[in-house]
C-alpha cells in the first residue's frame, strides 16, 4: 500500500507516479535495501541440516534491520505439523520460511518437496515489504536445494491445499 505525501499514518512515504527501481529503492531505504542483507551462516547450515539429515520440518527466518543481516529466527522439530509451521509465523510482519513437506504421488510413492515460502502479510510495514522483497533472491540463492516458491501475503495463499497442488 503506497501513501500520498499528506498522508498523516506512521508509515513510510514513498513517491506515488514513480516505478520503484533500484535507485528509488536505494534514495528512499538506503543501498541495503537494494544489494540484500548479509546472510548470518546459521541460516546455510540449519537448510542443511534440513536438507539433508531432515533434522527440522521447517525453519523461519527474519531480517534483524539493525545488524543488516538475515538470521535463524525459528526451527520446527521433523514430527511438527504444517499448522505448527504457519503458526510461527507472526500474522503482521515479513518473514522468508523453509519447509519440507512429505507427501505421497497418485503412484503411492512416498517424496519431500522443499518449499521456500516469502511471507509478507498485507498488514505489516511498508519499509519491512519493501526490503524482504529486495532481499529474497539473494537469500534464496544461499539456499541450495529449494524446490517450490511461494509469496504468500495472507493465509490462504499458503494454505495446505495450495502446498499439496504446488507439490505435485
Amino acid at each position: 500500500m503506497l501513501h500520498s505525501a499528506n498522508d498523516t499514518t506512521n508509515e513510510e512515504t514513498l513517491p506515488i507516479n514513480q516505478p520503484l527501481d533500484s535507485s528509488s529503492l536505494n534514495k528512499y531505504f538506503g543501498a541495503n535495501a537494494a544489494s540484500g542483507m548479509a546472510v548470518h551462516d546459521d541460516c546455510k547450515l540449519k537448510f542443511l541440516e534440513l536438507k539433508a539429515k531432515r533434522t527440522y520440518r521447517f525453519i523461519v527466518y527474519k531480517i534483524e534491520e539493525k545488524q543488516k543481516q538475515v538470521v535463524v529466527e525459528k526451527v520446527g522439530e521433523p514430527t511438527q505439523s504444517y499448522e505448527d509451521f504457519t503458526a510461527s509465523l507472526p500474522a503482521d510482519e515479513c518473514r522468508y520460511a523453509v519447509y519440507d513437506f512429505d507427501f505421497v504421488t497418485e503412484e503411492n510413492c512416498q517424496k519431500s518437496k522443499i518449499f521456500f515460502i516469502a511471507w509478507s502479510p498485507d498488514t505489516s510495514r511498508v519499509r519491512s515489504k519493501m526490503i524482504y522483497a529486495s532481499s529474497k533472491d539473494r537469500f534464496k540463492r544461499e539456499l541450495d536445494g529449494i524446490q517450490v516458491e511461494l509469496q504468500a501475503t495472507d493465509p490462504t495463499e499458503m494454505g495446505l491445499d495450495v502446498i499439496r497442488s504446488r507439490a505435485s
